[in-house]
């Protein structure tokens, strides 16, 4: 199996779209612009890129970044061996060698002393120098990097410096509308409509708490595991005081509230 086969998406995932961001992206990547998607926790920033890597029929591969990341985590670093010493390309460098869409998950995770070896590849350059190996990588020409964060958890240790931010064209993801969620929730778990309408009830009325005792609502990828539970079986209320109120809040009167709002949609 060739490197660019071993990150090809097979199966189609799941999507839908909720404007023009379909025909949006495939422009950037027409252009090879490198593209950055913000939005909540688990409103479907991944599965998107996901999506599109499969349209497209490139190959993706996806870093979950953290505090704790290197320079040398995305680009690659020598290793010691019986034998000396060789190097291994990082998930950045291989993307760029092969031709694969790049995706830095939660990017503003990341310490922007890391951030900042990704900047040669978001304008005419398109290279990564590789300054441990002597090396100066010409991106492949389809390659494509691509960067999610949630602005919800901007603060001034973690924040994209203007000078990352204005290298990409974005996107906005928001949680779907009622309908929509409906929709996903039915074709994600399998559960009846109505079923799926009243956890989408029970969701808008925790994202209406936010700012109000809670720093996120209930994401969509919540619902949908709830959603699963209830297919398999789990009592509704049961279900969503599991998937949806344990995960997001240990304040009790938020909590309260929370169950209440269950027991009055599914008794």
């Amino acid at each position: 199996m060739t490197d660019k086969e071993q990150f090809k998406v097979r199966d189609e995932p799941f999507y839908q779209a909720q404007g023009r961001e379909v025909a949006l992206y495939e422009a950037a990547y027409a252009a090879r612009l490198p593209v950055m998607v913000k939005g909540p926790t688990g409103c479907g920033k991944s599965r998107f890129i996901e999506y599109m890597a499969w349209k497209l029929e490139r190959p993706l591969i996806t870093v979950a970044c953290n505090e704790d990341m290197t320079a040398s985590d995305l680009v690659g670093r020598y290793l010691l061996e019986a034998n000396g010493t060789r190097w291994l390309d990082g998930p950045l460098t291989t993307a760029a060698r092969i031709g694969a869409i790049c995706y830095l998950d939660e990017v503003v995770e990341a310490r922007q002393d890391t951030t900042v070896v990704i900047h040669p590849l978001t304008d005419h350059r398109r290279t990564l120098p590789l300054d441990k190996k002597g090396e100066l990588l010409r991106a492949h020409a389809d390659f494509q990097l691509v960067i999610s964060y949630n602005p919800g958890y901007q603060s001034l240790m973690k924040d994209l410096k203007q000078s990352t931010k204005q290298r990409f064209t974005a996107f906005e993801f928001d949680y779907p509308d009622a309908a929509l969620e409906i929709a996903i929730l039915a074709s994600e778990s399998g559960i009846d409509a109505a079923t799926a309408a009243q956890l989408v009830s029970i969701g808008a009325a925790a994202r209406r708490l936010k700012g109000h005792g809670l720093d996120e609502g209930v994401s969509t990828r919540l619902l949908v595991y709830a959603a699963t539970l209830i297919k398999g079986g789990v009592a509704p209320v049961d279900a969503c005081r599991m998937a949806l109120v344990r995960p997001i809040t240990d304040d009790r009167d938020i909590r309260d509230t929370l169950d209440h709002a269950i027991d009055a949609t599914f008794t």
